[in-house]
């Protein structure tokens, strides 16, 4: 029997144990993936602890972003699928598939194609990321030319999608990060400014580097009471875009910053593109084109055996990684 990832208990990834799972054939619209690597999410890490959006049924299984190659499809999918290597658009509850293990069953409309010349480690990579900065910085934020763009938690892999899709636009990205530790390599990945917040003024850095003007969109993964330095740093008629509670901290609304730059606050999340079909079509061709010819490179932090799954979690939450950390099996 396949095995499978699974916790009890609401205790974060420590509490993570292999399972055997029965094999099962997909029901109508769905697909059984061989898994061949996982990325790995912060969103998961809170949910191994019932601290995300989405609270688990115990006991749960885990993992939302997979590359496998299709070993069988159910009633009303193309069986010509069988063989292909795909890989998973997140968007679908965990609770009803969950894809950290040997094989998953996921949904056909939240599988995808990846260009060619990627490995599965890649690939595992590159859905997730780059379709959430996308929604974000250009469904949402609609960013141009000359635009300053904040980017906080610019090292996660989200964030290092961000800095290309901002630098792809012609805007000036501005990554935040807390300690200057990874400013060099943020520099290399294509952020133009990069501010350790822990050791730099935010608001008066993002006023020196904009000419007073401020930040016209602001990406934030980090929620909490940061979101007033964000506000104070923003441009008059600025969008401050949601995408994360990492500080797991009540997040003030700014009110009389809002009042004053008539700034727009906005909650996103990824299942926002993926709900309208046409929006989902336009943001995996700008993806996938991208990253076919060059233009977008997937950042892969570190590979952990799928033995080592505990671990790789441990390593993700000790935020030393930049890009992603992926899971092979």
């Amino acid at each position: 029997m396949p095995k499978v990832v699974r916790f009890h208990q609401l205790t974060g990834p420590e509490a993570l144990k292999f399972e055997d799972h029965p094999s099962r054939e997909p029901k109508a619209g769905e697909v059984r993936l061989r898994v061949q690597a996982v990325g790995l999410n912060r969103a998961e890490a809170l949910y191994t602890r019932g601290q995300y959006l989405e609270q688990p049924r115990l006991p749960s299984g885990l993992g939302y972003e997979a590359a496998g190659i299709v070993e069988a499809v159910g009633p009303g999918v193309e069986p010509s699928l069988i063989g292909r290597r795909v890989a998973t658009v997140p968007g679908f509850s965990i609770n009803n598939y969950a894809v950290l293990g040997e094989e998953a069953i996921v949904p056909i409309a939240n599988v995808a194609a990846y260009p060619d010349k990627l490995t599965p480690t890649e690939a595992a990579a590159m859905w997730m990321q780059y379709l959430t900065a996308w929604g974000g910085l250009v469904n949402l934020g609609k960013i141009a030319k000359g635009d300053f763009v904040v980017i906080s938690a610019a090292s996660s892999s989200v964030g290092v999608a961000a800095i290309q899709i901002a630098k792809e636009e012609g805007a000036i990205a501005i990554a935040t990060t807390r300690t200057s530790k990874k400013r060099e390599e943020l520099h290399e990945l294509g952020a133009d400014h990069v501010i350790a917040t822990t050791e730099e003024d935010l608001v008066s850095r993002v006023d020196k580097i904009t000419g007073g003007k401020g930040a016209r969109v602001l990406f934030d993964s980090i929620a909490g009471p940061f979101v007033e330095q964000l506000a104070a740093a923003a441009a008059p008629h600025a969008i401050l875009i949601e995408y994360g509670s990492l500080s797991l901290k009540p997040t003030p609304f700014p009110l009389v910053v809002a009042l004053q730059k008539q700034l727009t606050m906005r909650g996103y999340t990824l299942r926002e593109v993926n709900a309208d079909p046409e929006l989902s079509r336009t943001a995996r061709e700008y993806v996938f084109d991208r990253v076919a010819d060059g233009r977008f490179q997937i950042k892969i932090a570190k590979t952990f055996p799928f033995a080592d799954t505990v671990k790789a979690y441990q390593y993700l939450e000790s935020n030393q990684q930049i890009g992603k950390v992926v899971i092979t099996l």
